[in-house]
C-alpha cells in the first residue's frame, strides 16, 4: 500500500514538531512552561484542512504523546483527535492571509487542553488547587504557545500551500 505524499509530508511535519517541543523547546522554558507545538499544528492542520486531517493529524500528535509521556494510553489521542476535529469545523472561515483567526484558535485549543489535562490527571485524583493550575500553567502555557503559533503558523501555512499544489497537479483531493 502507497503512502500519499501529501500525509508523508504531514506526518513528517508532526514528527519534526514532537522532536522540537521535547528537546529545543524543553530548553526554552520560562518558568517550567514550554509551547505545545502538537496543539499548533492539529489546530493549524485542522482548520486549514478540514475535520478529516484535524482528526488524521491529532491521532498521530495524541499517539506520540501517550507513548512517550502517557499515563493512560490513548487519553492524549482522544483529546488531540477532538480538539483537531472542533478545528476543522471552522475551515469554512479559514482564510490563509487571516492570522488573527487562526491564533485565537490556536489559544482556545490550548486552553481546551489544559482544561482537560487538569480534569484527568488532577482533579480526579482529588487535587481541587484549580486556580493555581491555571495562573501558573493554563494561561502561561496558553501565551507562550500562541507567541510561538505566530512564527511556526507561517511555516504550516507554507507546508500547506505546497500540499495543495501537489493535490492540484495530482488531479484531486485524497481524503
Amino acid at each position: 500500500m502507497r503512502v500519499p505524499r501529501e500525509r508523508f509530508i504531514i506526518l513528517l511535519t508532526v514528527i519534526v514538531c514532537f522532536f522540537l517541543q521535547c528537546t529545543l523547546f524543553k530548553k526554552l522554558e520560562i518558568a517550567s512552561i514550554a509551547p505545545n507545538l502538537l496543539i499548533i499544528v492539529t489546530s493549524s492542520f485542522g482548520f486549514m484542512r478540514g475535520k478529516n486531517e484535524g482528526i488524521f493529524v491529532g491521532f498521530f500528535c495524541g499517539i506520540l504523546m501517550d507513548i512517550f509521556f502517557g499515563d493512560v494510553m490513548g487519553l492524549y489521542t482522544l483529546i488531540y483527535v477532538y480538539i483537531g476535529y472542533i478545528n476543522g469545523c471552522f475551515r469554512q472561515m479559514f482564510y490563509d492571509e487571516e492570522i488573527r483567526l487562526s491564533l485565537i484558535l490556536i489559544g482556545g485549543s490550548d486552553l481546551l487542553y489544559g482544561f482537560i489535562v487538569y480534569a484527568a490527571f488532577f482533579l480526579l485524583r482529588k487535587k481541587f488547587n484549580f486556580g493555581y493550575y491555571l495562573t501558573r500553567i493554563i494561561i502561561p502555557e496558553m501565551v507562550y504557545t500562541v507567541c510561538v503559533a505566530v512564527v511556526l503558523y507561517q511555516v504550516l501555512r507554507l507546508i500547506n500551500r505546497r500540499l495543495e499544489g501537489i493535490e492540484k497537479r495530482s488531479g484531486g483531493r485524497i481524503v
